[in-house]
């Protein structure tokens, strides 16, 4: 069997023809809601896995509402900013493994029980 043209160029060169090599996989954020409400915080998962994460807050309550996390121990301090009564706030953000404390920061609310915890394995 003969080959010839650019078949037989790209064996002199060494090329290989074949579908293109997969691209590595982009790693999928874990996510969790955090719904709010007078004066309270639930989430939607109790943990998430490390690495890209993305944490939505959504405010079903009366007040404006934000929300904290920091690991504890850690000393970063990540924040969604104000969100409106009906409306949404999200967090994309690369976690580290290890328990986080979740609150309120607006007025007396973590007081009040605006706070939770999420744990990220």
């Amino acid at each position: 069997m003969r080959l010839r043209g650019a078949a037989t160029a790209l064996l002199v060169l060494g090329v290989t023809v074949g579908p293109p090599a997969a691209a590595s996989p982009t790693k999928i954020p874990a996510r969790a809601q955090v719904s709010a409400s007078e004066f309270r915080l639930a989430m939607s998962r109790p943990a998430i896995r490390r690495g890209p994460a993305i944490i939505e807050l959504v405010n079903y309550g009366e007040d404006d509402h934000d929300l904290a996390l920091r690991r504890i121990g850690g000393t970063r301090t990540y924040r969604i900013a104000v969100v409106h009564p009906g409306t949404t706030g999200e967090l994309d953000a690369r976690l580290r493994a290890g328990r986080y404390a979740v609150w309120c920061t607006l007025a007396d609310h973590q007081a009040r029980g605006m706070r939770a915890t999420l744990l990220v394995r």
